[in-house]
């Protein structure tokens, strides 16, 4: 990540995975990249593994961080899981897709945004 807009982007990526791991979940990985896009957070807590997609935003200027999340973007995650959990060999019971919504250092959880 390059510039200011991507150290706000990566500080809120840290953010969002310390809630996680202080609420008992195990980040399985960050920033995973593939051809076809990236997934912010991967984590797992029991059976469920939850794909996060992480928005931070300094104001409200351009709306709320959970905005952002399109459904062109939601579609692309869906993808990027899928073949996350092809390429890790995991098998879970339970995949879950949350928004970080980070906005000005505090963290909201959307679980099951979609």
């Amino acid at each position: 990540m390059r510039g200011a807009r991507g150290r706000i982007g990566a500080h809120g990526e840290l953010l969002a995975a310390e809630w996680y791991t202080a609420r008992g979940y195990e980040v399985l990985d960050r920033n995973w990249r593939c051809s076809i896009g990236e997934l912010d957070l991967v984590l797992r807590k029991g059976p469920t593994v939850v794909v996060c997609e992480v928005k931070t935003r300094t104001t409200l200027l351009y709306g709320s961080p959970a905005e952002a999340v399109t459904v062109a973007k939601r579609v692309r995650v869906r993808r990027l899981a899928a073949r996350w959990l092809m390429d890790h060999d995991v098998h879970a019971p339970n995949v879950r897709f949350d928004v970080a919504a980070v906005l000005g250092g505090h963290v909201e959880i959307i679980p099951g945004a979609w």
